[in-house]
């Protein structure tokens, strides 16, 4: 009889954790490595689960996939790796016990840093060792990203007819990251071919249980479920789990009540919870059928319609003209204001604020942003870097930009800590440039990261950065691409200091819907132009500028007259290919930005007035 079979006629046990069991048992490496390494030491595991009631055993694979190993250098180590962990798990099984091969989620919360492509090719080779060592089925766990998990599911599903486990992993009870409903997801990878569909980790039984008293028992596929011990705790530097075994006799019945027929441990369990589960469930049969809860649906309010247009439509409608004016460095905000005063009441359609711009501290930009439109007419656009918070403080700092009614944002990675005035400061990087982006429009839909409901949606007009100063401007725009499709509405550039490059941009961008505002800043020394020509990465100044501003000597005048002039030639040439127009302010100096502003607008008065 095989694990399907068994499946139709009673509860199947599976097994528990191993690498958090490892970790209390002080080990803290690549815990796949082990099964060359200490082989005793795995199989001692495996049949201890055995041995305490466990039908099905997983193999020691989590992340032994080229992805996953090559964090460790073993990238070169899969073959052996898999083929040992299903030969130790097989002698530990005996004739006792099932023994599926586990693949985990690749992917993180950077979805974007690896693509599907790449997951396809370390899974695809993961899956052939597993498969030629002949285990009983396969088992994908810990699944976050369902795009990832159908992907997998789908590559497997092709290769082989043995049983498939698929777990899906949930931050909020009920619904997966994107807003699916668990039982819509269940039922995709039913359709998709997997044989039992589950939830495992992250969530402990009272959680896990909640999601599935809204889902229904399906067709054909098998219920299951693999609950962490508890919700961690962090004790004296190591992530411990709460020891309730009694508990696990309760759960594992009302798992059973919820049609539950293969269920086993993640996170935090012991062979000692697998243990009262079996027990619990020696004499128990499997629900044939079940009453649903129907959860009430939360309503999301539509977006709030804002007083002016978004900055995204604004400049396909029209010229269009962006500030940037950093926040102070020091405490008192009155030249800020100031600034953003005299831009406004120079014509600039936003006022973008950097956010600790170079990785130095300064004022909150919210918080200036927040003055800003309470003191003055001006727009502000603020800049969110994933380098300064947790994708708990991400999500906080867009709340508080909704909840204050500031809607126009940008999306960047944000300069490393290590550039900036705190060498020793850590960066956070919980999610990439792309994933900052799918986050916001996420919101927009009305969604938190977990798929939670919001109660409203948001309305951010979300732009991107643009670097068109590298060598191969292609692969930036292909990078351009990716951001749209992640939501982006449009794109701000870097400064640009040629003309012919201002030309290849257009050429190179103008069959993207998505507007562009070209970045300039004007240069306001010989010495400042020096620094930016050999200092600053991926910036490159011609001759005849430097040159032109080497004339100016140590004159600080004749440097600010010649750095607009300058501009200004770069203006002219941005203004016939481009709508938008990004000038960035240097070193406060608002004044130099405010002349611009009022350059492009009576350039545009002129060009009417001919029109006219």
């Amino acid at each position: 009889m095989g694990l399907l079979e068994d499946l139709q006629s009673r509860i199947l046990i599976g097994d528990g954790a191993t690498g958090t069991l490892l970790y209390s048992h002080g080990i803290d490496s690549c815990f796949e490595e082990l099964n060359i390494t200490k082989k005793e030491e795995i199989q001692r595991i495996h049949r201890a689960y055995v041995e305490a009631g466990a039908d099905v055993i997983q193999t020691n694979t989590y992340a032994a996939n080229y992805q996953k190993l090559a964090r460790y250098g073993l990238e070169d180590a899969v073959k052996d790796i898999n083929i040992s962990a299903v030969r130790i798990a097989k002698q530990a099984a005996k004739k006792d016990a099932y023994v599926v091969g586990t693949l985990g989620g690749i992917r993180s919360f950077q979805k974007n840093a690896i693509s599907t492509e790449e997951v396809k090719r370390s899974i695809r080779e993961q899956l052939f060792w597993l498969l030629n060592e002949g285990v009983d089925g396969l088992l994908f766990e810990t699944y976050y990203d369902f795009e990832e998990l159908k992907t997998v599911l789908s590559l497997a599903r092709k290769e082989t007819s043995k049983p498939i486990i698929t777990h899906v992993s949930l931050h909020d009870i009920g619904v997966l990251q994107n807003g699916t409903s668990l039982y819509d997801a269940f039922q995709e990878l039913e359709s998709l071919g997997a044989d039992v569909v589950g939830l495992n980790c992250r969530l402990g039984p009272s959680h896990m249980i909640q999601s599935l008293e809204e889902v229904p028992l399906l067709d054909r596929a098998f219920l299951s479920a693999y609950p962490n011990a508890s919700l961690p705790a962090y004790v004296e530097g190591k992530v411990e789990y709460a020891t309730n075994q009694d508990y696990f006799v309760e759960s594992a019945k009302a798992f059973r009540n919820q049609g539950v027929r293969l269920v086993g441990g993640c996170c935090g369990t012991t062979p000692a919870h697998i243990q009262a589960m079996s027990q619990a469930l020696k004499h128990e049969k499997p629900i044939a059928q079940k009453k649903v809860k129907i959860r009430p649906v939360v309503e999301i309010k539509e977006q709030e319609q804002t007083k002016e247009p978004h900055l995204h439509d604004l400049v396909k409608e029209r010229r269009s003209i962006i500030v940037e004016l950093d926040p102070p460095k020091q405490l008192g905000p009155t030249k800020f204001l100031d600034g953003a005063k005299a831009l406004h009441k120079a014509g600039v359609d936003a006022v973008t604020l950097a956010d600790n711009s170079l990785a130095s501290p300064r004022v909150s930009n919210l918080a200036m942003a927040s003055l800003m439109q309470q003191q003055t007419d001006a727009r502000p656009l603020v800049h969110i870097t994933c380098r300064d918070r947790n994708l708990i403080g991400l999500q906080s700092h867009l709340m508080g930009l909704h909840t204050l009614g500031i809607n126009q944002v940008l999306a960047i990675t944000g300069d490393p800590s290590k550039i900036g005035d705190f060498p020793g400061a850590t960066s956070v990087y919980d999610v990439s440039s792309f994933d900052l982006i799918s986050l916001i429009a996420q919101f927009n839909e009305g969604l938190s990261y977990s798929g939670k409901p919001l109660g409203q949606k948001t309305n951010f007009s979300i732009a991107a950065a643009f670097n068109p100063n590298v060598r191969h401007l292609d692969r930036a725009v292909v990078r351009l691409e990716k951001k749209i499709s992640c939501g982006a509405h449009y794109f701000i550039t870097q400064p640009l200091y040629s003309t012919k490059q201002i030309e290849e941009v257009y050429e190179a961008t103008k069959h993207l819907d998505a507007p562009i505002y070209i970045g300039i800043m004007p240069l306001t020394s010989a010495r400042n132009a020096r620094f930016i020509h050999h200092e600053v990465p991926g910036i490159k100044l011609s001759e005849d500028i430097l040159a032109r501003m080497d004339a100016t000597g140590e004159d600080r005048i004749k440097g600010e007259v010649e750095g607009l002039a300058i501009a200004k030639d770069l203006i002219d040439t941005a203004y016939e290919l481009f709508n938008g127009i990004y000038l960035i302010t240097p070193f406060l100096r608002y004044e130099m930005t405010e002349i611009l502003t009022r350059y492009i607008n009576d350039k545009q008065l002129v060009t009417t007035e001919r029109k006219n």
